[in-house]
């Protein structure tokens, strides 16, 4: 159950780039919902890249932030995926993921060098890719008799939430977000109304 009402993200995707003694991190900071898009959007990049020595990454899903994970892909452990997620940590964001593509220049870097070219790189990417406050929405469906459709639109309207889908037959249903902050007053007003119910 979500107890954040906001979440701060980045808008759009965003890219760094750090070299240190011939290797080069490229890193790049992309807005995700899922972890399935994610599994395809780490597909995508290592085949994109698949002449780099490793495609490191972390990510950050769900308002509350519960949801993450740090993959070193074969660098030394907690050299890479850590210093990435520690760099979405530091900035409190969520719903996005880190990539950093490294490419090796022949000289070893030893874990302190190698923590602070990911950490940097990730940064950068961050950085370029800003940050936005969003709002957490809940999705409802409600059902109710046609009797009652100016009640409900009044209520969505008042309440501020935004529809999604109407479906107007003899019961009538509409698929609705509706910001956390308001979700329980707009429940409340709904289910005061007889004969209508919400899930």
């Amino acid at each position: 159950m979500t107890t954040a009402q906001t979440y701060l993200t980045i808008p759009q995707q965003g890219e760094g780039l750090y070299k240190e003694k011939g290797s080069k991190f490229i890193a790049y900071a992309i807005p995700v919902q899922t972890v399935e898009e994610v599994k395809n959007i780490i597909k995508d990049y290592q085949k994109q890249y698949y002449d780099a020595r490793h495609v490191c990454y972390a990510y950050m899903l769900g308002p509350d932030r519960e949801e993450y994970r740090a993959n070193d892909d074969g660098e030394p452990s907690g050299t890479a995926g850590r210093p990435i997620l520690g760099q979405i940590n530091s900035r409190n964001l969520t719903n996005v993921l880190v990539i950093v593509i490294r490419y090796f220049g022949g000289i070893l870097l030893g874990t302190g060098g190698l923590i602070v070219a990911y950490k940097q790189a990730a940064s950068e990417a961050l950085e370029a890719a800003g940050q936005i406050e969003k709002i957490v929405e809940i999705t409802h469906n409600v059902y109710f008799d046609y009797q009652h459709m100016n009640d409900i639109m009044r209520i969505i309207k008042e309440e501020e939430a935004t529809i999604i889908n109407n479906q107007f037959h003899q019961t009538c249903q509409t698929t609705f977000t509706v910001p956390k902050a308001r979700e329980q007053r707009l429940i409340q007003r709904m289910t005061d109304l007889r004969t209508v119910k919400i899930e």
